[in-house]
């Protein structure tokens, strides 16, 4: 895809780029809506990606444009970004930059071309694989890259560890924890979109074979192993094509309804509570904001148990997990719908080991983690069970760990 992101850039601009970069989406293994809690999280980067192919101008106007739409690019001058100045999809990309600028960084003016094969409003963070792809470019085309350009922890290492400022690795005017920092404003601030840290972090530290292990307080990064091929595994995405948006209200209300469990508690989030500590709770909360807070306390202790669950045993057995994170999110967050219910439902019933929805929910996509041999019957009966209830046809794929955001031309 980076040559036909690069073709298509030369034809827009009539210049060749000076690269082409790519962020992945991400599928959540576990952990939903426990980031913006300080929670734990475990996602992992996949193998469908966003590219930008970028040049530099000799100004500071910018030009967006996108290989999936026909429209005109979008054009910007640098010094009139602002939050609410850019709507649509434009955002944020043009996001990326205002936040890099807003954080000291002062950019040329850039062309920007984007592809994708990451799709939209499936819950597989289509928005931070571009916000990331674009990160990472703008990072090394203004001289901050470092060894931005490498994918995964060995471009950055753990607290203390190259990546920190002044560490081996060469990051200390920009590191991928700054990037996603930036990637975050871009979407909170530019955009609208409440969302939390996972996201940028699944794309920029994402390593094939691995799950990434984050800490959302600490924002500590650990890989864990996920090696799906050689368990004879394989993760199932089910793209039930439920639209979803995260500025909407529903994301905003779950959020609100998490600070306000937090402070009856007397906690700054609700990381901080621990299970023994719900009864109390129930007393304190009234019964929807209990249940809200429920799933995120339970939801913490489920993403260790399957880092440890992984380490041990293997992904073969994490499948219970899976399905407690799912009835979690149905019936204490209410984040699921009946589309997403069928696909989970119908494919535990035919020979998945596990399966959840995954991403902020409301529509979307879910996860199956299925044996290779059993593929072709939860493909076929989740095709069947939704053409019974006359829903849409889902997109049915796999996808692998792979590589975080990176150079590819």
């Amino acid at each position: 895809m980076a040559a036909r992101t690069a073709d298509a850039f030369a034809a827009r601009f009539g210049r060749t780029p000076a690269g082409v970069w790519a962020g992945p989406g991400r599928v959540n293994l576990i952990g939903e809506h426990t980031d913006y809690n300080g929670g734990f999280v475990l996602p992992f980067a996949i193998d469908k990606t966003t590219t930008a192919a970028l040049a530099v101008r000799g100004d500071r106007t910018v030009r967006v444009a996108s290989a999936l739409s026909g429209t005109e690019a979008v054009e910007v001058d640098l010094d009139g970004l602002r939050p609410g100045a850019v709507t649509g999809w434009a955002a944020y990309p043009l996001g990326v930059a205002w936040a890099l600028e807003q954080a000291g960084v002062r950019l040329p003016g850039f062309d920007l071309l984007v592809d994708s094969d990451v799709p939209v409003g499936a819950g597989l963070s289509s928005s931070a694989a571009l916000e990331c792809a674009v990160a990472v470019g703008l990072a090394e085309l203004a001289g901050l890259d470092g060894s931005v350009r490498r994918g995964g922890l060995a471009a950055l290492g753990g607290p203390g560890g190259p990546g920190e400022p002044g560490g081996p690795g060469g990051l200390a005017r920009l590191d991928r924890r700054a990037l996603a920092a930036v990637g975050r404003r871009a979407e909170n601030d530019m955009v609208g979109a409440p969302t939390g840290i996972m996201d940028q972090y699944a794309s920029l530290f994402g390593a094939a074979g691995s799950a990434v292990f984050l800490d959302c307080r600490s924002e500590e990064v650990q890989l864990v192993p996920l090696e799906l091929d050689a368990a004879g595994l394989v993760c199932l995405v089910l793209d039930t094509k439920v639209s979803h948006a995260h500025a909407t209200g529903d994301y905003a209300r779950r959020r609100d309804s998490c600070t306000r469990a937090a402070e009856a508690l007397g906690v700054p989030l609700l990381r901080e509570v621990p299970l023994d500590r719900l009864p109390e709770a129930q007393q304190l909360l009234d019964e929807e904001t209990f249940r809200r807070a429920r799933h995120i306390v339970a939801e913490n202790q489920r993403v260790v148990e399957t880092v440890k669950v992984l380490r041990s045993e293997g992904p073969a057995a994490i499948g219970r997990l899976l399905d407690a994170s799912h009835g979690s999110m149905r019936d204490d967050f209410e984040i699921s719908c009946p589309e997403l219910d069928l696909a989970v439902d119908t494919a535990q019933a035919n020979g998945a080991l596990g399966a959840r929805m995954t991403g902020g929910g409301f529509g979307g996509s879910a996860i199956a983690l299925v044996p290779v041999g059993d593929l072709d019957k939860v493909r076929d009966a989740v095709l069947r069970a939704f053409a019974s209830r006359r829903y849409r046809q889902p997109e049915l794929f796999t996808v692998l760990p792979a590589d975080g955001a990176r150079r590819l031309l």
